[in-house]
């Protein structure tokens, strides 16, 4: 394959990823709207609240140290490495040596790490209260992930997601317990990666239930609108990472650029499934209490752990 094409096949999945995470966000609102009998807001909100952000004056704290100010483009740069490697449109692309499983769940806890510092940055309780929270979301969401991300590993004998994606796609049709089990675990942990409910509801700003919204307070303007994108992004990152394992059909091999409409039509009707069942997932559930939060995550990490031990039982 040439060179030049995988790399503008990388850059185009790059971008493309950038460019389309606002989108799914007005998508799973629009959903959740509709769902809950309400007036729906425009599909391309989040659009125009980024370009509002990025248009005002940003407002920084006196006691702010250049963490504060670095951390999101940290993030967004963290968010952007993460859905770059991941096979979106393609594999077999520039950058899939880095798209190893434990390095993507590294650099979603290398995010995490910054944003609970930066929270923590300016001494606000509710900036101190959101990191600790989030820390302990992440404690014990990243075990149960790396759990669901090896029982796609051992399956295709890689920890490459290329890898995975080509030997789960081009295997014969068929019914993996394992996988079930890994695909329940992997909901549960891209709905508290992701502060969505049950964990933490992106909408509100109540201090006692406030996990991510706490420590993206003392942000504006452009610093704000970055974060947002990075969360948008990261979202995206999430769902197209559970497609490439658990749906992988119809994304094209590097190089084939005829295969491309087709991997972009699959890709976006995957998405708008996605979206409508996270919208609808949130519109059936109520927010846990944060001391069940533990409950939950643990349920998740069992879950990969039950669908890691049948793969090994059904195996052998």
């Amino acid at each position: 394959m040439n060179i030049w094409t995988a790399a503008a096949f990388q850059i185009l999945q790059s971008v493309f990823v950038v460019l389309a995470a606002p989108v799914l966000v007005g998508w799973v609102n629009q959903c959740r709207a509709w769902l809950q009998n309400r007036s729906a807001p425009s599909l391309l909100l989040p659009y125009f609240t980024l370009a509002k952000l990025f248009h005002k004056e940003a407002v920084v704290a006196r006691s702010a140290s250049p963490l504060f100010r670095a951390t999101p483009y940290i993030l967004f740069g963290c968010m952007w490495l993460a859905a770059g490697i991941v096979p979106v449109l393609a594999t077999g692309l520039p950058f899939a040596p880095a798209a190893d499983i434990i390095a993507l769940v590294g650099v979603f806890a290398l995010a995490r790490v910054f944003s609970a510092l930066a929270a923590m940055d300016i001494g606000t309780s509710f900036g101190s209260l959101g990191a600790r929270r989030e820390m302990m979301i992440g404690f014990l969401a990243e075990p149960a992930m790396l759990m669901t991300l090896f029982t796609a590993a051992f399956i295709s004998g890689s920890t490459q997601l290329t890898t995975i994606v080509d030997t789960l796609a081009h295997r014969e049709f068929a019914l993996y317990p394992s996988l079930a089990f890994a695909a329940v675990a992997f909901l549960m942990v891209l709905l508290a990666e992701n502060a969505r409910i049950p964990i933490d509801n992106p909408a509100t700003h109540l201090e006692l239930t406030m996990i991510h919204e706490a420590m993206i307070l003392e942000y504006s303007a452009r610093h704000l609108a970055l974060i947002e994108w990075a969360v948008a992004i990261k979202l995206f990152a999430y769902m197209t990472l559970g497609i490439a394992l658990f749906v992988p059909w119809g994304i094209a091999p590097a190089g084939d650029w005829h295969a491309l409409p087709a991997a972009v039509g699959a890709l976006a009707a995957k998405l708008l499934l996605a979206g409508a069942g996270l919208a609808l997932i949130e519109a059936l559930l109520a927010k846990l209490r944060l001391l069940l939060a533990p409950e939950f995550l643990s349920t998740a990490f069992l879950l990969g752990v039950l669908g890691m031990l049948t793969h090994f039982l059904v195996q052998g």
